[in-house]
């Protein structure tokens, strides 16, 4: 009863939907049936939902069945499905090589000093510039490409951003922006006319901070890309010494320029004379198939809103079969995937609907760089100019715990406990999710928008939506030992809190989705407490 009573309290004071129009969605959503979809779900029958792989296959056809049992609307014709075109790759990185040509002499580098990541087999060649950290953040009043011509030419960046080190920093103190990740500069750097991009280390970052451990899982699956909705050009990381030699060429100490761009934060990208770079890219392997995304909608009440849209998310693939057996990924990310079919089917069974439209999305091959998730942003069934925010789940069900591979602070009971990623760029949706924990009684953390190390940010689906300005958060439970390990499984699942998490997400997402006002992103976002 004192629960109910604070809620009411919240809808005065914050017009939160009424206990009466939300109550039987909200109580709807079952721990029972998240349990028996998860055990589906994560089973050896499904081999670990690698893409392109039969598990993924039966995942899709899934949860594509429970959307049309829940009754939503079909936006791909009459399909659920969305085709995602992929290529799957694997690199030689014996024959893949960058040469380097500096006043007439030539030098060749092949792995671990250059290392290709394209999905084509090509030949590139051009001169160079340097484009400092790669970004064009308007927001922030910074563009590194400022002043100089990128147009038919191969870029040189620095890998992460400036000033990282800095806690007053317009770039998020010493946390990440959505301008620090790899894709995004190369999409930046096709967007300025680039024919490929070099990315080198910030030489001046720590050495024991370079970056996150990649694990086994990872590193025995092939590649795999967008046959569009990508960069679309060459990406080759290059070692240090191969970026300070071409930062040298034209008279420069790589240390040195990072150190006055930080100083300011302020541009300083140059071209790099009588340099010339071939990029030739050779693959052992390459076939094209298509994935899907899951895709179905609850319309929404209010005809001069129905065209807006609000997003639950997650996605449904992990990472298939191993040396070590099945990878079951019953958090990651089977978790979110049972969590937004509950969610379908509660707003379903809801008679009253929201003013704005719901769209339930699954995408395909988050495993693989948040491939569907980049595939929907440049092929969106619903404009993205209306669409006014979005809960994306990956990994809901487990308590945060002790993992060797990620440095964090965990707090000493985590039993309770959900993670919100991103709401640095939009405090009104912090707000309408701490309105509404009123009623569910979590403890939210907002740790990770401190973080840079693990760079969780890019992470998961959320990021590609962050990117168009969209108000994208991702709701996310922590890391444990079992993460994207075989002993990811069902009976670890926290289920009670499962339950929890998803009711704050009903309330949230139906506010997003009712209220007069929809949550606004904004540009210098500076993480707080």
């Amino acid at each position: 009863m004192r629960r109910l009573l604070v809620f009411m309290a919240a809808v005065a004071c914050a017009q939160t939907p009424s206990r009466s129009r939300v109550g039987t969605g909200f109580d709807a959503i079952s721990g029972a049936r998240l349990r028996a979809d998860l055990t589906f779900l994560s089973s050896d029958a499904l081999e670990g939902r690698r893409s392109l792989e039969r598990g993924s296959e039966v995942a899709i056809q899934w949860i594509a069945s429970e959307f049309a049992k829940s009754g939503l609307k079909p936006l791909v014709g009459d399909s659920y499905l969305q085709p995602v075109p992929i290529v799957e790759y694997t690199v030689d990185r014996e024959k893949t090589a960058l040469a380097v040509e500096v006043s007439g002499k030539s030098e060749i580098y092949r792995a671990p000093d250059a290392i290709g990541n394209f999905a084509y087999e090509t030949t590139v060649a051009g001169s160079v510039v340097f484009a400092g950290y790669g970004i064009s953040a308007p927001d922030l009043g910074y563009d590194d490409y400022a002043g100089i011509d990128a147009k038919g030419k191969i870029v040189l960046i620095f890998n992460h951003e400036p000033q990282e080190l800095d806690d007053g920093s317009i770039f998020n103190g010493k946390a990440n922006t959505r301008y620090a990740n790899a894709t995004y500069k190369a999409l930046n750097a096709a967007r300025h006319g680039a024919i490929a991009v070099l990315t080198m280390p910030d030489p001046n970052h720590p050495a024991e901070q370079r970056g996150r451990t990649v694990t086994a899982a990872s590193a025995r699956i092939p590649s795999e890309a967008l046959v569009d909705g990508g960069p679309g050009i060459p990406a080759f990381t290059v070692s240090a010494k191969v970026g300070a030699d071409l930062i040298g060429t034209a008279g420069k100490k790589a240390p040195d320029v990072q150190t006055a761009i930080d100083a300011k934060p302020a541009p300083m990208s140059f071209a790099i004379p009588d340099a010339h770079v071939e990029l030739r890219q050779v693959l052992t392997e390459r076939r094209r198939a298509n994935s899907y995304n899951v895709v179905g909608m609850i319309e929404g009440s209010d005809p001069a809103l129905r065209g807006e849209t609000v997003i639950f998310s997650g996605h449904f693939d992990h990472n298939g079969i191993g040396p070590q057996g099945v990878f079951h990924g019953a958090d990651d990310n089977g978790s979110g995937t049972v969590g937004v079919v509950e969610l379908a089917r509660a707003f379903a069974a809801n008679p009253a609907k929201p003013r704005r439209s719901l769209l339930f999305v699954v995408f395909a091959a988050e495993e693989r760089g948040l491939l569907g998730a980049y595939y929907y942003v440049s092929h969106p069934l619903r404009p993205l100019e209306t669409t006014r925010a979005q809960i994306n789940f990956d990994m809901i069900g487990r308590n945060e715990a002790a993992d060797p591979r990620v440095q964090t602070e965990i707090s000493p009971d985590t039993s309770n406990e959900l993670g919100l990623i991103g709401t640095h760029y939009s405090p009104d949706y912090r707000a309408v999710v701490e309105r509404a924990n009123e009623m569910v009684g979590l403890k939210l953390t907002y740790k990770w928008d401190r973080d840079s190390y693990n760079q969780v940010l890019f992470r998961s689906d959320q990021y590609p939506f962050l990117q168009r300005d969209i108000p994208a958060i991702w709701w996310f439970t922590g890391f444990h030992p079992d993460y994207h390990q075989v002993s990811d499984t069902v009976e670890k699942i926290n289920f009670e809190k499962m339950v929890k998490i998803l009711k704050l997400a009903y309330l949230s997402g139906f506010e997003f989705a009712d209220s007069a006002s929809v949550p606004k992103i904004v540009g210098k976002a500076m993480a707080r407490p």
